[in-house]
């Protein structure tokens, strides 16, 4: 699909996001593992729903979508019973997490808890990134895994059972490889510790506790020993990453006024607030509440005079999905911006470092690549040209609203790879700038 933008005159209105994928993704896999039966509402959109949703019911999870309750802010609705006994059914076709490296790494850490036998795996993307980092975990756990090209990549047969604790120390921090292994560590013998590098998102543990997990947690040390899981309905929150780009689009935009609704604010995904403001963005959060240990609140963002700042250090696995949005925010800040230690987005669903350049290059921005980030100059003026988005949902976002910043008209090739995380967006985006859609 091509999605043909012009820039916007003005930018004004009140959007409701779709839940954060990160927190539905988790209170359905919990809830399945739980002693009862829980809704789920405002789950998230997207393929990667989907992915979720098909691996637990390939492992005999009864899933069903319901009436959604009557409240402001709830979409989809979905009943998840949980198995209590934690005895799953052998998966009689091999487990498809698409797109989903979320999906992909807290099945495996499920997976690895049973006595069958299972495949896992998921498209070209998902097969092309590093699965070593859950592989290593849960074999010394003592599940028998074995990976594509020397037991590093996917597809993944998992034996699973019989798992005991252990002490991991991560190489990396990442929420997906944490999460998998405290997984896999609420059904084996003994206490599991890991010990992260550096903080990174936390919903696992804060779902884990409130749903009665034996877990117990020092600055970055996190142990959990064998738990039963208590079911917990939960209303999930909007996604924040989703929110990022109406922030940086009210922030560019020189009339602009957005609020966005009962955004998720778990400290460990507000970076992207951080990092604004730290620039300079006119933001204001208010209306706070707490859903399943997860606070959330209203955020009101409005045109901004930006300032160039260096994003790196323990910053960054607090914004990584964020970096290709906050690119385009240094684009139109005053003086330069650095962005450093991000290497990781070298193996996100594309080299997001190179497809951020590539896009926000083509569009005039003086922008280059370093080995783990890049530097952008600032002040740019955009112009609209041909840009491809790589397949990559968070890169089709980014260049969309590059797309109505930008004078001319921007063509964004691929465009439908929003459908990933946020297939709405294109329509929120004609309403917010009162642009039909094409």
């Amino acid at each position: 699909m091509i999605k043909s933008l012009t820039k916007a005159k003005k930018i004004n209105g009140i959007i409701s996001l779709p839940g954060d994928k990160s927190i539905s993704h988790r209170a359905m896999l919990l809830n399945s593992m739980s002693n009862g039966s829980a809704l789920i509402s405002n789950f998230c959109h997207g393929d990667d729903r989907n992915a979720m949703i098909n691996c637990l019911r390939g492992i005999g999870v009864n899933i069903e979508k319901v009436e959604s309750p009557d409240t402001e802010y709830s979409n989809d609705t979905f009943l998840v019973k949980g198995n209590e006994n934690g005895n799953f059914s052998t998966p009689s076709y091999v487990l498809d997490a698409g797109n989903s490296g979320t999906t992909f790494r807290l099945v495996s850490g499920l997976l690895a808890t049973q006595n069958f036998e299972s495949i896992i795996s998921g498209d070209d993307s998902l097969r092309s990134r590093p699965m070593d980092r859950i592989i290593l975990p849960l074999t010394e756990m003592g599940a028998k895994i074995t990976g594509a090209n020397d037991n590093s990549f996917a597809p993944l047969k998992i034996r699973g059972g019989d798992l005991y604790g252990i002490n991991y120390k991560m190489p990396v921090a990442s929420a997906q490889v944490k999460s998998c292994i405290m997984i896999a560590g609420t059904k084996a013998s003994g206490s599991t510790t890991i010990i992260q590098p550096k903080f990174s998102r936390d919903h696992t543990e804060r779902m884990l506790k409130a749903m009665g997990a034996d877990i117990t947690i020092d600055n970055l040390t996190i142990e959990i020993k064998p738990s039963n899981l208590s079911s917990l309905d939960v209303t999930v929150p909007g996604d924040i990453s989703g929110a990022a780009f109406w922030m940086v689009l009210a922030s560019c935009h020189t009339d602009a006024c957005i609020t966005l609704k009962r955004v998720g604010l778990n400290p460990s995904r507000t970076g992207i607030i951080e990092v604004l403001k730290m620039m300079g963005a006119n933001i204001h959060v208010s209306n706070f509440i707490e859903e399943a240990g997860e606070p959330c609140g209203d955020i009101k963002v409005q045109s901004s005079e930006l300032n160039g700042v260096t994003i790196e250090g323990d910053l960054i696995p607090k914004v990584i999905d964020e970096i290709p949005i906050l690119s385009l925010a240094a684009c139109f800040a005053k003086g330069e911006t650095i962005i450093k230690d991000a290497q990781e987005l070298r193996v996100k669903e594309s080299d997001r470092i190179a497809a951020t350049v590539n896009g926000l290059s083509r569009l005039g921005a003086n922008l280059k690549e370093t080995t783990d980030g890049m530097v952008i100059a600032g002040q740019s003026k955009l112009i609209g040209t041909d840009v491809d988005t790589f397949n990559d949902h968070r890169i089709a976002m980014t260049m969309g609203i590059a797309g109505v910043l930008a004078d001319g008209i921007t063509e964004i090739h691929k465009a439908d790879a929003n459908n990933i995380s946020y297939p709405s967006f294109w329509k929120q985006l004609s309403i917010i700038t009162g642009k039909p859609e094409d």
